[in-house]
């Protein structure tokens, strides 16, 4: 767990405490939703104009793509189709049909407030990092949630067993079935190979998640699983100003893959169920060159003892501690065509109902730009 850049000059657990919009990195939560209510991941929906009340969210660019499948939708990360799957749950209601999207982020172990508001199926109210991937933790557990934990066991002084978490912790609950669970890996797999998480890939090991960015940039998000972690990753600055055009695609995924990197150091790879055993990545033109002139092979991870930190972990780390560094520094600045915000203090309250996710009013009011994932 980080919680922040640097402990000693802030000891406030950003992992924990921080409630944050998750943005599109909410919106597996609506197609679990869909799922469990009849739609399939081909399922078509239309990708189009929709407004409830005079609220009318746009896809970034203000484009549409007409007739999409669910895996589309949630692979390019289009913004109408969770809105319109909010409506078709509550059968016209999209209040009821949000209830349905709040009780499965329930089921799945959100605790935060989650105030009723039509943008809430892309991703409006706030969350913390932990139980954003507690949550997550869901899809590769087969469908069962989990309580998050860092006490693995207690002993005595003597060394006896006292209390051991896996005997007398709480069991998993069934918060969706299997069968919904191994659907939502693979359509989320595609986010990783061909959406916009293309940089969290893993060289041969399965890998799914969602990315999220919301309102001018303020939050950045990547959360990602395999069959052996789940990890979830948050870029953003404490008084909620923009970040330089941050999105969870860029930093957050790369940060997120090299973390991942280093956690899968001399461990079996699991099957994540719904998405298999991993495919090899292209191997780079330049690393093809090399290998045909002879020069020695990297051998394949073998399955080995749990994970330690390794020599190359810890480097591995300290590059990741480098790209924290150097995004606090681009997170401080504005982008040339905005005036930089005034401080605000660092609560929640402020982004209950945000601005950044209505498109112009029907007086014509300006609408800020719908934000990319």
């Amino acid at each position: 767990m980080v919680g922040g850049r640097d402990y000693g000059a802030s000891q406030f657990n950003r992992a924990v405490d921080a409630y944050r919009q998750p943005g599109s990195s909410f919106k597996p939560y609506v197609y679990t939703a869909a799922l469990l209510n009849g739609f399939r991941p081909n399922s078509i929906v239309v990708d189009g104009p929709v407004c409830i009340g005079n609220w009318c969210p746009q896809n970034y660019g203000h484009s549409y793509s007409g007739p999409v499948t669910l895996t589309q939708a949630i692979t390019h990360s289009i913004n109408v189709i969770p809105v319109k799957l909010s409506i078709a749950l509550g059968k016209g209601n999209p209040k009821i049909g949000r209830a349905k999207i709040i009780e499965v982020a329930r089921r799945f172990g959100i605790k935060a407030p989650l105030p009723d508001t039509p943008s809430l199926p892309i991703g409006a109210d706030e969350v913390t990092v932990l139980e954003h991937a507690v949550a997550y933790a869901t899809f590769p557990n087969r469908g069962k949630a989990v309580t998050p934990h860092a006490v693995l066991e207690v002993r005595t002084g003597t060394g006896d067993l006292v209390w051991r978490y896996d005997r007398d912790g709480p069991k998993p609950t069934q918060a969706i079935p299997p069968s919904i669970a191994a659907d939502m890996a693979g359509m989320m797999s595609h986010v990783v190979s061909e959406g916009t998480a293309r940089r969290a890939a893993l060289d041969g090991i399965p890998t799914a998640g969602k990315t999220g960015t919301t309102n001018a940039y303020r939050d950045a998000w990547f959360v990602g699983y395999t069959g052996n972690f789940v990890c979830a990753v948050w870029f953003g600055n404490d008084d909620y100003s923009p970040t330089n055009r941050m999105t969870g695609g860029s930093l957050p995924a790369q940060t997120w893959h090299d973390i991942m990197v280093a956690a899968h150091e001399g461990v079996e790879i699991k099957e994540l169920v719904g998405v298999g055993m991993g495919t090899k990545l292209p191997t780079p033109a330049s690393a093809t060159t090399v290998a045909a002139n002879g020069a020695p092979k990297v051998l394949d991870i073998k399955p080995g003892p749990p994970p330690v930190l390794t020599k190359r972990g810890a480097d591995v780390l300290v590059r990741v501690e480098k790209l924290l560094d150097e995004a606090g520094k681009t997170a401080g600045k504005t982008s040339s065509n905005e005036p930089p915000n005034p401080a605000r203090p660092a609560t929640s309250s402020s982004l209950a109902l945000p601005e950044s996710f209505a498109a112009a009013a029907p007086d014509g009011a300006a609408a800020p730009l719908p934000r990319k994932n």
